[in-house]
């Protein structure tokens, strides 16, 4: 291994980021780690409690307004300019196809401007939840309205955001650096937003100790709802040790993050660090004051790999039991080595007994399996230190782009169907003329790795001489998959892209062809060439069928006038996406207790059958057409089974004499796909303080059938009076 030297510094010391980034200080070996057989456990700062809505939050500007980010790489590139620009083979061709779906939105961004940082690159990624996107870049995020594109709040700071946890932190001491995560729990219906925290010096040099931090919403309103803070050391062993290029995965179980782990101020890589974390006690606020995160280090069992990516799913989700997967290519210091292979690990934690969590295979966690693909290069030029990958050209400009091409791309997506299990992975390859975007399916049923992928394909639309990169990709309900990406060439300006198949369509392919989400006005000046560093597209988790994607763009050419753009589509609704609901419910019906004060609301309702079913959310409303408002702390968790269902109940004491109320029941699947029913209603009587309890209710029932529709049949409501 080999030392990388590199300067976080601001734009403005730009003499003096010259000197630090050349190669005046030579690589040296790096110190062989101990491979790390055990856990460790890591204890969180935390939980504090934010409760205050995020736009009455106190400004507090961003550690290092124009910030330049450093490329950490696996081994050290140069990052100077090729000799020779790249050309183009063939003119470029910028004709969607028909069949791929135009954006139904398609609304601005954060940019430089806005952001408060005007940082390189942006780092954008996002996430939708029930009836907002929230968006984040490096040091700030911002909460849209999903169905106008509205400001709901912000752009907030991340030193706002975690200004409360205070200053035994990096991250409540106004240090948060960036490399920003947001990803919605589908299931809690939460928002998890992290980015990391330490101190820059003026020189731009990064010291310890390194922060991550993590803010997890009460409730599915990130804006009035508050958050629990968290804080953790990335490694408190080796405290020198940056955790950079974090990265998040949700399952079951857990919230798993990755680390590449870089010495400082020496910049030599040490290996990846893998976390879990308890996702259980963040989401409730407890386990405080030894509230823990279980960790490996991985070293010699990575062979030449780094950036392992832990897994999400949004819709078909993994059986209660099997652990989390990770996967990673190689990235070797050589650009002409030919690759062909996928790493996958396992990681099973066991917060109970954090000593029988495992990671891989063996003292040295080398991987559960090697999935072989077709081979591929890295993209990225050169070897060694004279290694680059500012290799994307850009219309008008010399000055080349950065691939970011040595790593998988977030997100790396599980999905099942049927009981078919696979995960989705893609990243940037080196092609014939222009870069292509490489994606995956890898069969994991059963837990058990399949050696080869059910497909893949390298996607350069008939090597139309565009340069594609930075993708990410997400799947509908149904596995129709889609995948979005930055476009390039010397004949046009960076561009936002997409492109997709149908579950249907042919393997290895992205039949329905392109489509364009903006088209860019401008090149980008920087020397850095800093672009990305990732994108974001997810899926829609209440149609369970519309794509959001996110990603940068120049409008204008100059030094760093980046914006973003936040766009939706969906494929055609008759792709198989909505599919039903996996709970018969066969009656609902509110009763009320007149003689308490105030009267006391009881809903009841029963299922016929329960598949996959996580529980239910009841909600209220004074109006029948809403809005509706959920009364339920905390989900009521199911109790049912695919063969009988079960019967609830759930009081609320919080309606008020003489009013109608009309209630919605939600019932929530594991995968976090929900329906809510028909409202039902019930008028609450004055006070009649001579008269026994009066008994009020209103029964409804539910028929699923079809695709993804359902019908109510009012069956007609009683009315009884009992005593007098």
């Amino acid at each position: 291994m080999e030392k990388h030297h590199h300067s976080f510094l601001p734009l403005v010391l730009g003499l003096v980021a010259v000197f630090v980034g050349s190669n005046l200080i030579q690589p040296s070996p790096v110190a062989a780690q101990e491979p790390q057989a055990s856990p460790r456990v890591i204890h969180m700062v935390g939980p504090v409690s934010m409760d205050q809505d995020l736009r009455s939050l106190p400004y507090v500007p961003p550690a290092n307004p124009g910030y330049a980010h450093p490329v950490l790489h696996r081994f050290p590139y140069s990052q100077s300019q090729p000799q020779t620009q790249p050309q183009n083979p063939l003119p470029p061709i910028f004709a969607p196809l028909a069949n791929m779906p135009a954006p139904s939105q398609n609304f601005l961004g954060i940019s430089a401007a806005t952001s408060g940082c005007g940082c390189l690159p942006p780092d954008p990624n996002g996430d939708v939840g029930r009836t907002q996107y929230i968006q984040a870049v490096n040091t700030s995020f911002q909460i849209y309205d999903k169905s106008t594109g509205a400001t709901l709040s912000g752009p907030t700071t991340f030193n706002s955001l975690f200004a409360p946890l205070g200053t035994s932190t990096p991250c409540g001491n106004t240090k948060n650096q960036g490399d920003p995560v947001v990803f919605y729990d589908q299931i809690a219906d939460r928002w998890v937003l992290s980015d990391f925290a330490f101190t820059v010096s003026i020189f731009g040099v990064p010291s310890a100790p390194f922060y991550q931090c993590i803010a997890v919403s009460k409730s599915g309103d990130p804006v009035h709802g508050g958050y629990w803070l968290y804080a953790f050391q990335v490694d408190s062993s080796n405290p020198s040790w940056l955790g950079d290029y974090p990265k998040f995965g949700q399952w079951l179980d857990a919230y798993y993050m990755s680390a590449n782990m870089f010495s400082e101020p020496s910049g030599n890589f040490q290996g990846v660090k893998v976390y879990a974390l308890n996702r259980a006690q963040m989401l409730n606020g407890t386990g405080a004051p030894t509230l823990t995160v279980v960790a490996f280090t991985v070293t010699s069992g990575l062979g030449n790999s780094y950036t392992l990516l832990p897994a999400r799913f949004r819709f078909g989700a993994p059986p209660n039991g099997p652990p989390e997967y990770f996967a990673a290519i190689d990235s070797p210091s050589n650009s002409a080595t030919i690759l062909n292979t996928v790493h996958i690990w396992k990681f099973h934690v066991d917060f109970t007994t954090p000593a029988n969590s495992t990671f891989g295979t063996g003292a040295t966690h080398t991987p559960n399996a090697n999935v072989t693909v077709a081979n591929f290069t890295d993209a990225f030029t050169g070897s060694d230190t004279s290694a680059s990958s500012l290799i994307i050209p850009q219309q008008g400009t010399s000055q080349n782009l950065d691939s970011l091409g040595d790593r998988l791309m977030m997100n790396l997506w599980y999905q099942n169907i049927g009981g078919a299990e696979s995960l989705w992975a893609t990243h940037t390859v080196n092609n014939s003329g222009a870069t292509g975007v490489r994606w995956y399916q890898f069969n994991v049923t059963g837990g058990n790795i399949a050696t080869t992928p059910v497909q893949q394909q390298t996607f350069t639309n008939n090597a139309d001489g565009i340069y594609r990169w930075m993708p990410s990709l997400s799947l509908d309900d149904n596995g129709n998959m889609a995948i979005g990406y930055s476009a390039s060439s010397s004949s046009i300006y960076p561009a936002i892209l997409y492109a997709g198949r149908l579950r249907s369509d042919s393997l290895n392919t992205l039949a329905q062809g392109e489509s364009t989400l903006v088209a860019g006005g401008g090149h980008q000046t920087n020397s850095s060439g800093r672009w990305g560093d990732y994108s974001a597209m997810s899926i829609d988790p209440v149609d369970g069928c519309t794509f959001w994607y996110t990603q940068e763009y120049y409008p204008t050419s100059g030094n760093a006038p980046w914006n973003t753009r936040i766009g939706s589509f969906k494929f055609p609704t008759n792709t198989g996406c909505n599919s039903p609901t996996a709970v018969t419910l066969s009656s609902i019906k509110p009763t009320v207790a007149a003689t308490e004060n105030p009267p006391l609301v009881t809903l009841q309702w029963a299922t016929g059958s329960e598949v996959n079913t996580a529980g239910f959310n009841v909600y209220r409303s004074e109006q029948a057409a809403g809005p509706f408002k959920r009364i339920n702390a905390a989900l009521i968790p199911a109790s049912g089974s695919a063969l009988t269902g079960a019967r609830y109940a759930y009081q609320d004491a919080a309606a008020a004499r003489g009013r109608t109320y009309f209630y919605q029941l939600e019932d929530v699947e594991l995968d976090g796909a929900s329906v809510r029913h028909a409202p039902v209603a019930v008028s609450l009587p004055e006070a009649q303080p001579n008269r026994n309890a009066e008994v009020y209710s209103l029964i409804g029932a539910l028929a699923f059938f079809g695709a993804g529709t359902f019908a109510a049949r009012r069956l007609g409501s009683i009315k009884r009076r009992t005593g007098s």
